[in-house]
């Protein structure tokens, strides 16, 4: 009996999956998700599917989401500008209480999204269990208004979450020491999270394809590098748009104990099982002196 070729495609995939599987078993992802994967209602559906099959085969996943766009948009109908200063927003009361109300609204409906899909989500803040304090963030010396730099992060009420099998998402809203409310760049809060809950892995969903060597040129995206080359290209200054806070972020992240992370382009559909589950991947893996990326396809 001759068994059609696109059957067999699929039990290749999937055995090209299992060592990942062996591998990461039980242990805690953060999957950073923001960018057009956030706008774009089917690329949203196959980031939770992408999620929810992550943890249905073992993984621990906690998704830290922003909302920077959805923001924009409630605070213009509010009839207001959006303004930004050194690529952070200005946050005065009002925008403040927009940010919140719209960061929310955008955590319920990744829970619905996961709900829907067979498992359960809790949606939460950085200020449920006291989770995510911070400090006033300046940018360039300038008083931005109620924009945090988070200064500690207590994971309990993420351990409990995971401990009772709820997948935890999480909204970058933190408060600081008079339990003011701050918003908080999302970028830096899933790398705070990853950091205090000891992260095997921190993926990063973004608007390019990784980390090129030349921007201009796209056949120069770097597949992996080391801690040491990323540090390289931070102080060589080269790197455009925002990627150079988000790989500082992901060096930071590694020296505090994350192993590994993964960055890439959330605009193509199922990007996070591409990157974690084949041999190749699809975007940029940043890694720690001495291992490789795991490859076993020979």
């Amino acid at each position: 009996m001759e068994l059609d070729q696109s059957i067999m495609q699929k039990a290749e995939v999937l055995i090209e999956a299992l060592p990942y599987i062996q591998r990461f078993n039980k242990k805690i992802i953060v999957v950073k998700y923001g960018g057009s994967a956030m706008v774009d209602e089917e690329l949203k559906r196959q980031v939770i599917q992408d999620v929810v099959l992550l943890r249905l085969v073992g993984f621990k996943p906690i998704i830290v989401h922003g909302g920077g766009k959805e923001i924009s948009r409630w605070v213009e109908l509010a009839g207001m500008e959006p303004e930004f200063k050194g690529g952070l927003r200005v946050t005065d009361e009002p925008t403040m209480e927009i940010a919140e109300m719209v960061l929310n609204r955008v955590n319920k409906s990744l829970v619905q999204l996961v709900n829907e899909l067979g498992t359960k989500a809790v949606g939460i803040s950085g200020k449920d269990g006291m989770m995510l304090k911070c400090k006033k963030r300046f940018s360039n010396g300038e008083d931005i208004g109620y924009v945090g730099e988070i200064t500690q992060v207590d994971p309990q009420i993420i351990y409990d979450l995971l401990e009772k099998d709820f997948l935890p998402i999480i909204c970058p809203i933190g408060f600081d020491e008079d339990f003011k409310t701050y918003n908080i760049n999302a970028d830096d809060a899933a790398c705070a999270i990853a950091t205090a809950v000891k992260a095997e892995k921190l993926a990063f969903l973004t608007d390019v394809e990784g980390v090129y060597r030349d921007f201009k040129d796209k056949e120069s995206l770097i597949s992996e590098m080391h801690i040491e080359e990323a540090e390289e290209f931070v102080s060589g200054g080269t790197l455009g748009g925002g990627m150079l806070p988000k790989l500082q972020n992901c060096i930071d992240a590694m020296k505090e104990g994350v192993s590994r992370v993964h960055i890439m382009d959330g605009r193509i559909p199922h990007c996070l099982l591409l990157e974690i589950f084949t041999n190749k991947g699809i975007g940029t893996a940043i890694i720690s002196p001495g291992e490789e990326r795991f490859y076993h396809a020979e």
